[in-house]
């Protein structure tokens, strides 16, 4: 911890404490910042306000069997800090290294666990965020005070995760849970057990239980891509057997998968026909040459139109080869005492459901915002690549990436934010702010992200939720193009019309 935030934090004893930066979130985005923050400008004062007892964010809320990254943690990981494990990581692996960069770097001393955020109120007339608190208990908590805020909460609702009211659920007599809402009491060993949803989530959960379970039922709306791949690089390993250092290895690590990931990407837009018949081979590596596609693994849209869903060392379509899983393409009808009753007329039994049915949208936590006095709505403010946003000053968002790491852009704004404070500091500004083109005042305002782009049920339920991209002008728009802004981000001009510091 620097010295100035040491001295403030003994010195602050009235109503309030104060800080030059407040770091909201003690997950993998509020931890990166912190760490560029305090290596990059060692002079600013700072404190990382966390809502839940621990560290972690995801990787702490979510507790469902094998629970496990769907991004490589060469690329999930920071820039600045080695992944020396496989590349697809439990839960508990990568708390473990996120542990390792806080204690690393003296971080603890910084965060403050158990504070939630009620409120967050700018003033211009001190150019002040004043932010009120409440404590695990609900109790009023302390006020924080500071120049420039720095959201790293994440983008969804880590208490209220989605789940369709399906009919005849009153009527279901065995237990059904949310995977988000997972806990040590859930029992499926020697249970029939459905698993509603075929993303991410429901590709972890599966294959973890179905040793235990007497059989699992994986039930989908409709298909989605999965992507079989060994959990392991060959380059690292040859790399490591021939003795290079592990900040080495990261490094050419993060960039093969880049590389792999860019050439993915393109070719999923260029012939996607024939990225298909690739992933379906490596299907077959792992479920048998005889494994039928049609009717459960034939998606309707093209590959990374939505995220693939990561299957390390194809465990789950090894689990299907042993007859352990099973795939049904259907619409619930409703539910019945014991099961589901299907649109086709078929019927499932269960003792178990678990929903993985993805997330509800949660934009700046759910915390109320106010600007000199005046409430702000997320929904019709005009966003500024993604990270600031018209009428909002002296504020920064990390929104990730989804078709790539989400921490690439952690580490992208965390150079970029730092870059911004030493260049206030440096011409003597205390506030900056967004301002809109001339020549786009009357513009419309559009979605986020364009739905042909990207398009995730979670996404496009609650599009209207999230601020809005200016026209079809690329730095007024969240562009999920990690590439792209790996070269426009550092080489923001700080002085561009686009910004305005008093």
């Amino acid at each position: 911890m620097s010295e100035v935030l040491e001295q403030q934090r003994q010195d602050n004893t009235g109503a309030y404490e104060e800080f030059d930066v407040l770091i909201i979130g003690a997950g993998i985005s509020g931890i990166g910042s912190a760490y560029h923050l305090k290596t990059q400008c060692p002079g600013k004062s700072f404190v990382v306000l966390e809502a839940q007892s621990q560290f972690g964010g995801t990787w702490r809320t979510h507790k469902y069997p094998g629970v496990r990254s769907d991004s490589d943690l060469y690329t999930f990981g920071y820039r600045f800090k080695p992944w020396v494990g496989p590349p697809i990581a439990t839960a508990q692996e990568i708390r473990k290294y996120l542990d390792d960069v806080i204690h690393e770097n003296g971080l603890d001393r910084a965060i403050r666990y158990s504070t939630k955020i009620r409120r967050c109120s700018w003033s211009s007339s001190d150019n002040r965020w004043t932010v009120e608190t409440t404590g695990a208990d609900g109790e009023p908590g302390k006020t924080y005070r500071c120049n420039f805020l720095w959201m790293c909460q994440g983008y969804y609702d880590h208490d209220n995760p989605y789940l369709p009211q399906w009919p005849g659920i009153e009527n279901f007599q065995g237990e059904l849970i949310h995977a988000q809402k997972w806990h040590d009491k859930v029992d499926y060993k020697g249970k029939q057990v459905v698993v509603i949803g075929s993303g991410a989530t429901a590709a972890t959960v599966i294959p973890a239980m179905a040793d235990d379970a007497a059989h699992v039922t994986m039930l989908q709306r409709s298909p989605t891509y999965f992507f079989c791949y060994p959990n392991r690089s060959d380059l690292v390993d040859r790399l490591r057997l021939i003795g290079v250092d592990e900040d080495t290895i990261h490094r050419c690590a993060r960039l093969d998968y880049l590389h792999n990931l860019q050439a993915l990407d393109h070719r999923s837009r260029e012939e996607p026909d024939v990225v298909f018949e690739e992933l379906k081979a490596l299907v077959r590596l792992y479920a048998g040459d005889d494994f039928e596609f049609a009717p459960h693994f034939t998606p309707k849209y093209r590959p990374w139109q939505q995220r693939l869903a990561f299957v390390p060392d194809g465990d789950m379509f090894v689990k299907m080869k042993e007859g352990k899983v099973s795939a049904v393409t259907d619409r619930i009808d409703h539910f019945t005492a014991d099961g589901i009753h299907l649109e086709s007329g078929a019927d499932l039994k269960a003792d178990l459901v678990v929903a993985a049915t993805g997330f509800n949208l949660l934009v700046m936590g759910g915390i109320e915002f106010v600007v000199d006095g005046k409430a702000v709505d997320w929904s019709s403010t005009a966003t500024y690549r993604g990270m600031m946003f018209a009428g909002v000053p002296n504020l920064v968002w990390v929104f990730g990436y989804f078709r790539a790491a989400w921490t690439l852009r952690v580490d992208l704004l965390g150079d970029f934010v730092c870059r911004l404070l030493q260049h206030m500091q440096e011409t003597g500004v205390d506030k900056v702010e967004i301002a809109l083109p001339r020549d786009g005042v009357n513009e419309p305002l559009k979605p986020w992200i364009e739905d042909d782009n990207f398009n995730p049920g979670y996404l496009v339920r609650d599009m209207d939720k999230l601020p809005k991209r200016l026209g079809d002008r690329p730095e007024w728009r969240h562009t999920q193009d990690y590439w792209r802004e790996a070269e426009e981000i550092p080489a923001i001009d700080l002085e561009g019309p686009e910004f305005a510091y008093t």
